[in-house]
């Protein structure tokens, strides 16, 4: 383990976050497991995909 990782636990225990920052973080990875659960089970929608498989062409 890197020295710093070793200072900055140290620091944290000494001075540890405060609730509402814990609660903000754990709600922020709740978030992000629920988006990928949604993308996993439902799927991505193609209006949202970079390269879409048909593009309409415009003729004049």
């Amino acid at each position: 383990m890197n020295f710093r990782h070793l200072f900055r636990m140290s620091q944290w225990a000494r001075n540890p976050p405060s609730e509402k920052r814990v609660k903000l973080v754990f709600g922020v990875i709740l978030a992000c497991i629920i988006l990928v659960l949604i993308e996993r089970f439902v799927g991505w929608p193609d209006a949202l995909t970079l390269d879409p498989k048909a593009r309409p062409t415009l003729k004049f």
